[in-house]
């Protein structure tokens, strides 16, 4: 969620922090024979070949759910890279019309975040886990903070950034603010366009927002709000303290609504934290999952 509209705008600040994700990352390429590579397969789940990508060969499956137009490659390089390949299983997923699980085209019906939690449960099921824990980036937050209170027998851990279980006024007016990405530098579009084609890219992020919007018409313009209490898995949220997509409301919201769970504040972390203080993101999400 983001865009470079000026040098000197918050709203230049947001697009840049979300849309960099896809130029800071390496290229993966498959390795095989080494608990260090990371392979790309399909997987036939719910009518659709959803794509991910998977390394390590710990006992601990740990799903990795990407943000708003995001996939594992262009979303969690420095994960995939880093997490520890002994202790962790790591899979990263493109969620249905995202990436590389095309087709579908992308939709958004009002119950698409709840599609989304069916389909990266489901996923790890078709792959064997039995139980797993969940890094939710943005949409990806969300989508895991729905799993994690459906589906409570599977998830043993989860750990969430940059997301938020309902919308305001004002994120109404800065996702309205990034519609149009003709609008967006040719350094922010470049990553998307390169991975969707640039109708495609521009059709989906406007259905996007308005797939974001919807919600606002609903009740405290609310997401999930109402599955919070039933999430019962340890959970960490982090929240960057400069993240000018996602206020530090909605991370405050969120901790003071699932019970027991840990608040982990970066101070110069933006909406993408993960990917601009990798090292000391991994080291705290590492030392929750290993906890």
């Amino acid at each position: 969620m983001a865009l470079r509209l000026c040098r000197t705008t918050p709203l230049c600040a947001a697009f840049t922090s979300a849309c960099t994700r896809g130029t800071l990352l390496s290229s993966l390429k498959p390795v095989l024979f080494y608990s260090t590579s990371v392979i790309s397969a399909k997987k036939e789940v719910n009518g659709v070949s959803l794509h991910y990508q998977q390394t390590g060969r710990g006992n601990h499956g740990v799903l990795l759910l990407p943000g708003a137009l995001g996939s594992g490659q262009t979303d969690f390089g420095p994960q995939l890279k880093s997490l520890n390949k002994d202790h962790f299983t790591i899979v990263a997923w493109d969620p249905r019309g995202y990436g590389r699980s095309i087709p579908p085209n992308r939709n958004f019906p009002l119950e698409f975040f709840h599609r989304d939690a069916k389909d990266a449960v489901d996923l790890m099921q078709a792959l064997n886990f039995s139980r797993f824990s969940m890094l939710g980036w943005s949409d990806g937050g969300i989508t895991a903070l729905i799993a994690a209170a459906q589906y409570t027998f599977l998830i043993n851990k989860l750990v969430v950034w940059g997301s938020n279980a309902y919308v305001t006024e004002d994120d109404i007016k800065l996702y309205n603010a990034v519609r149009d990405v003709s609008k967006w530098s040719e350094r922010m579009r470049k990553p998307m366009e390169e991975m969707y084609g640039s109708e495609y890219f521009a059709k989906t992020w406007a259905a996007w927002v308005d797939g974001i919007c919807q919600f606002a018409k609903r009740p405290d313009g609310n997401i999930c709000r109402e599955v919070l209490p039933q999430i019962h898995c340890p959970t960490l949220i982090v929240q960057g303290l400069k993240d000018p997509m996602v206020p530090n409301f909605h991370a405050e919201f969120l901790h003071k609504h699932i019970k027991g769970s840990r608040l982990h504040l970066m101070p110069e972390g933006k909406h993408n934290l993960h990917l601009r203080f990798s090292e000391e993101f991994n080291q705290v999400v590492e030392e929750f999952l290993l906890q």
